[in-house]
């Protein structure tokens, strides 16, 4: 395997970890195995810290190829707490607003899903990491600023609930969709359709591409994977 001239690593980010800080962590330890200053590296399509799974890293020439990878569509799993509310969609901060759950049926859930499937307008969520007048949404927010983000469209290929919690008012769905897709903005705009509320509290990418959770190394498993590679060097 030649990193420098180009490879590409799946990793299955953990929980809690930005993408960048999972790409710095791989790239110190390929750089160390190199004995290199830096493997010019780089990810195709970003997870949020909260989210967990398919992080594909590019190094080397390979990194001319994260554009492409990030047309390709992506499978995640997710679980939603509806009766409620946060700024961020998710759990990174705590809930805002409380609303009425008891009229919320298994037959409502899979009626309102219907409304999501193919081609939508979405608006992404205010903490993300959106431009907004060359200023990241996100640092606008932590600033207390009133930004409000332009719907943009997006596909949504396939929505399946699979499980329902009348007693928790929590649902789990798989999502099949196209770039630029925010299932944070999914799960806020289903809370709405409800006549409710709901937030993210698990996000996992199980696929990207042809790339599956299966095919990927962990942060506990890639130094054994690393050293198990037979390492060339760029002539």
């Amino acid at each position: 395997m030649n990193f420098q001239e180009g490879a590409f690593i799946y990793i299955n980010k953990p929980y809690g970890m930005s993408s960048f800080g999972a790409l710095a962590h791989i790239r110190f330890l390929i750089s160390k195995k190199m004995h290199v200053k830096r493997v010019k590296t780089g990810h195709a399509g970003t997870l949020d810290p909260l989210a967990t799974g398919v992080l594909i890293l590019c190094t080397g020439k390979a990194t001319k190829q994260i554009e492409t990878l990030q047309l390709h569509d992506k499978e995640y799993t997710a679980t939603l707490q509806l009766g409620a509310t946060t700024p961020s969609f998710d759990r990174e901060h705590t809930v805002d607003m409380t609303y009425p759950t008891r009229h919320i049926t298994r037959e409502l859930i899979l009626r309102v899903l219907e409304q999501f499937k193919g081609d939508i307008m979405q608006r992404p969520p205010l903490f993300s990491a959106v431009m907004v007048d060359g200023h990241r949404a996100y640092k606008l927010a932590r600033k207390g600023a009133d930004v409000e983000l332009t719907a943009k469209p997006v596909r949504i290929d396939e929505l399946e609930l699979t499980d329902f919690d009348p007693v928790k008012m929590q649902m789990s769905i798989r999502v099949v969709c196209g770039k630029g897709t925010y299932i944070r903005s999914l799960a806020r705009d289903i809370g709405y359709a409800l006549g409710s509320g709901a937030f993210l509290t698990a996000l996992c990418r199980t696929r990207l591409g042809d790339v599956r959770i299966e095919d990927c190394q962990t942060f506990d498993s890639f130094p054994a994977w690393l050293d198990s590679q037979e390492i060339e060097m760029a002539k």
